[in-house]
């Protein structure tokens, strides 16, 4: 029998380096919904902010889903910070030259399930 896979929401195209986001994500990986909520709006990096508006969604989700489910009982199952496309933008220097300016861009994706009976 298949494992089930949770309930899902993902936030697509947001401007932010993959690489300052995950240390963020790893720290509310496998945490209670509410513990990660509370985690995530004491921290000042910008990809807290990101995170916690694809959480929000993806517990929305799973009580939408299916109305037994209690907010208490969901927890950050998997949380996944992909790299999207890269916005690439000229940067004037000094003595007519330039350089590349690259503005990376982030998928998060953040699976909630409920824990098992205790």
């Amino acid at each position: 029998m298949a494992e089930r896979k949770g309930y899902v929401a993902t936030s697509k195209f947001l401007i932010a380096s993959p690489t300052k986001v995950r240390p963020v994500a790893r720290v509310i990986n496998q945490k209670s919904c509410s513990e990660a909520m509370a985690i995530l709006e004491n921290m000042p990096q910008k990809g807290a902010q990101l995170i916690q508006a694809t959480l929000k969604s993806a517990v929305a989700n799973a009580l939408y889903g299916n109305k037994k489910l209690d907010e208490d009982m969901l927890y950050v199952k998997e949380i996944r910070i992909d790299e999207g496309p890269r916005l690439k933008r000229v940067w004037f220097r000094a003595r007519g030259r330039a350089d590349q300016l690259l503005r990376r861009m982030c998928h998060i994706t953040v699976i909630v399930d409920e824990k098992a009976g205790e």
